[in-house]
């Protein structure tokens, strides 16, 4: 079983969430952090990128940004523009992306499930990046991102879901600049309170969609909060972290395209030539592959159609079999000479939501000499590499839509 808990949040007053709730930190860099808070004092990025308030060649890593953030959060909270609920409460969080529309639980889930491997993750971590949570968590005294999780769906929770979001008014309904919809309900009813805790008292596991070094950071935070406190009990609120929760029915899962510099000396034709060994190619493919083990390749201002030739990749294993670890193992790598995608400088990840004009774009101008269009990460597939105990390769997959930072916070 695993612990998916009910608190105070911290919230926007209601008419003025639209104006707080802003992207999640990492989706975008600090110039175009600096452009959306430009005519918005309230944004919460300034909580989140603190850096936006503090001068362009500031280190990011520097006590002045921490400080800031933590600054800014207790402003909002001075200024009762963020309140904090007076009994711990469940919330129900609606996104909508054209026809898409997911429904998730905001809850806290606790930092032992993690430790313990019932929150099971598909990534590897970086310690830089796991520092630099932990120290906005700890200075802020609050976990003001959530982590995406997912779930086995519980058709009978689907629908008590469902009908709740129903037949209940939302306190919080709005469409953020990049046209996502975003809609919230609280759930204060005790008998529905303990409805929700019960009902995942009874899921096995949970599984980290997205935010791996937020979850990460928030259990680092739980055992340091804890090895400082003489008179820890297991209660207190740094044991837990922030989540949204969602049943992995209504994930969205986009392709992570790439593009790569340069053909390492090769003509086109020699690329192709030696692309062979490994792939069917054929010309006036598709910008988007239409099914899984298959890429388009964009090449000399033409699309190209390649599918992995049988016995070339173990079919058999979780990792192996994915399809980025097909196009690593069998052509970026031995062909392209990207041996270690997570650090080379040749090779650049572009989130599907952007589209294959942008492959286009980036071939076109110059800087760049092959891109490849993948096919999205099914869910199964990510569960398949988390219940096995491996990790999947780097860019795996993005999810559409991100969650909206400052909705709800957690304090600890």
């Amino acid at each position: 079983m695993v612990v998916v808990r009910a608190f105070k949040g911290l919230r926007p007053r209601n008419d003025l969430a639209e104006e707080v709730a802003s992207p999640p930190y990492d989706v975008l860099d600090s110039a175009e952090a600096r452009v959306l808070v430009k005519d918005n004092p309230l944004s919460f990025l300034r909580v989140v990128k603190p850096e936006v308030d503090l001068p362009p060649e500031t280190d990011l890593y520097s006590e002045p940004v921490y400080q800031k953030g933590a600054e800014n959060l207790q402003a909002l909270m001075g200024d009762d523009i963020m309140v904090q609920d007076a009994k711990p409460l469940y919330y129900f969080y609606k996104q909508v992306m054209g026809d898409h529309a997911q429904y998730g639980l905001v809850a806290t889930v606790a930092a032992t499930d993690y430790e313990a491997d019932l929150i099971k993750k598909h990534e590897f971590t970086r310690p830089d990046k796991e520092a630099d949570r932990v120290k906005h968590i700890l200075t802020q005294k609050a976990q003001c991102g959530p982590v995406f999780l997912t779930y086995p769906d519980i058709s009978s929770f689907n629908l008590l879901q469902e009908e709740f979001c129903g037949s209940n008014e939302p306190v919080v309904d709005f469409i953020s600049p990049d046209g996502i919809g975003h809609v919230l309900w609280l759930v204060n009813d005790d008998e529905m309170i303990d409805t929700i805790r019960t009902t995942f008292e009874a899921v096995d596991c949970l599984y980290v969609a997205d935010g791996h070094h937020r979850s990460a950071a928030g259990t680092i935070v739980a055992q340091t909060m804890r090895k400082d406190n003489s008179d820890h009990d297991g209660t207190e609120e740094y044991n837990y972290f922030l989540a949204v929760i969602f049943p992995k029915s209504h994930m969205k899962i986009l392709a992570y395209n790439r593009a790569v510099m340069d053909i390492d000396g090769l003509t086109p034709d020699e690329l192709i030539s030696k692309i062979e060994e490994k792939f069917e190619v054929s010309q006036g493919a598709d910008p988007e592959p239409e099914n899984g083990r298959s890429y388009s390749m964009y090449l000399d201002g033409e699309w190209f159609g390649l599918e992995p030739i049988e016995g070339t990749y173990p079919a058999d294993h979780p990792v192996k079999c994915l399809d980025a670890s097909i196009l690593q193992e069998n052509l970026l790598s031995p062909i392209l000479g990207i041996e270690d995608p997570r650090t080379s400088q040749r090779i650049k990840f572009i989130g599907g939501i952007r589209g294959t004009q942008e492959l286009e774009k980036l071939v076109d101008s110059g800087k760049f000499q092959v891109a490849f269009s993948m096919y999205p990460t099914s869910i199964d597939e990510l569960i398949a590499v988390a219940d096995s105990g491996n990790v999947m390769p780097p860019k795996s997959t993005w999810f559409e839509p991100k969650l909206r930072s400052g909705l709800v916070v957690h304090k600890i």
